[in-house]
């Protein structure tokens, strides 16, 4: 019995000898060097043209003592800054905008003989960023505050949407830090409880995402203004909740003395 092999055969052509196709394969690959003169100057932009982008990590919440703000100290996206201090009582989180918003803020207080509240800041805010809507923005932002009303906090994104609440998390390490504020939120805390929740939710974070890091700041606003409580480095605050304990020997070999 003979079998039909005609329609196993190959049909892609043979490019060259086998012996040429693995000197091809074994030979050192070759590459042009950039035509310039100044070669550290080519270097020095290649580098910036392919650097990676950082991420960061922001949460504010309320409670009964005013408003708590935590952040990382990696927020360089596209010059996005971590934290910016509008007056003793107003705080905007993690926006590019700031000084388009700062100078509108100022405008109206001038206009108005008084200090802007949270609610006119947040929607000042929001009206900037819905005129450059369908623009390619990706914003998310964050404004906490004191005012004549109590304690006030609002999420803006680039859209020019507006939320109200009473917890919020910006920034490529927000999943990780909304796990532990969601276990760990009450509103009847003291100050430091609420410090030392926001500092352990912005460690979890920068712990699980790479894009997070460097310096855990901690900003409490109150009646009485903002003031920082904190500014840790993450890698110590990695010891103080997992802290090194020393290993037990189980059973230990001791060598007996012949009889």
């Amino acid at each position: 019995m003979k079998l039909d092999t005609s329609g196993l055969e190959s049909a892609a052509p043979v490019w060259g000898a086998p012996n040429e196709i693995v000197d091809g394969f074994s030979a050192a690959p070759t590459f042009e060097l950039p035509n310039t003169i100044d070669f550290d100057g080519f270097q020095k932009e290649a580098l910036q043209m392919v650097k990676p982008a950082k991420g960061t990590t922001t949460l504010a919440f309320i409670f009964k003592e005013g408003v708590m703000v935590a952040a990382d100290s990696r927020a360089s996206i596209m010059g996005y800054i971590g934290i910016l201090f509008l007056h003793s009582s107003l705080i905007l989180v993690y926006c590019s905008f700031s000084k388009t918003w700062k100078a509108r803020c100022r405008l109206h207080e001038l206009a108005n003989k008084r200090r802007i509240s949270v609610t006119e800041a947040s929607k000042l805010l929001a009206n900037i960023l819905y005129s450059y809507r369908g623009m390619g923005l990706s914003v998310g932002t964050m404004i906490a505050g004191w005012d004549e009303t109590g304690p006030g906090l609002y999420y803006v994104d680039s859209e020019g949407g507006r939320l109200k609440g009473m917890r919020f998390s910006v920034g490529s390490g927000s999943p990780y830090a909304y796990g532990v504020l969601d276990n760990g939120y009450w509103y009847d805390m003291s100050v430091e409880e609420a410090a030392e929740l926001a500092r352990r939710a912005i460690y979890h974070a920068t712990f699980r995402d790479g894009a997070s890091g460097g310096v855990a700041s901690v900003y409490h606003v109150g009646p009485n203004g903002w003031k920082k409580l904190s500014g840790d480095d993450v890698g110590e605050l990695h010891y103080k909740y997992y802290p090194v304990l020393p290993s037990t020997v189980e059973q230990e070999m001791v060598e007996v003395a012949g009889a």
